[in-house]
């Protein structure tokens, strides 16, 4: 098919203010991904939009299948819906003092 681009599980990215490291959750425009490579602000860097991942957390119990929003203000995933943009579900429970959950990313906007 010539009109194909790419399996569309990694996009290239440019670094935001203060550049990104590998590892870290991004949201590019309203789409959740995890930075596979690092990269200085101004920079092209390689996120991945599909999968599990574990990411930081805010403190607090999670179970299994909850829903799971990225709070941009304090840089964390949470269960909080207000004011937080939706950008999966928990793989697993985690518990309240874990300092990161296991997060299938949301690849439905």
């Amino acid at each position: 098919m010539k009109n194909y681009i790419a399996k569309g599980h990694v996009i290239e990215v440019v670094a935001g203010a203060g550049g990104v490291a590998a590892g870290d959750f991004v949201l590019i425009g309203s789409v959740p991904a995890v930075s596979i490579t690092s990269a200085a602000e101004g920079d092209t860097y390689t996120a991945q939009c599909e999968g599990v991942f574990e990411v930081v957390k805010a403190t607090g119990a999670i179970t299994q299948g909850a829903k799971l929003y990225w709070d941009a203000t304090a840089k964390n995933i949470t269960t909080t819906a207000t004011s937080n943009t939706l950008i999966g579900w928990a793989y697993a429970a985690a518990a309240s003092a874990d300092a990161t959950v296991q997060i299938k990313l949301n690849e439905s906007v």
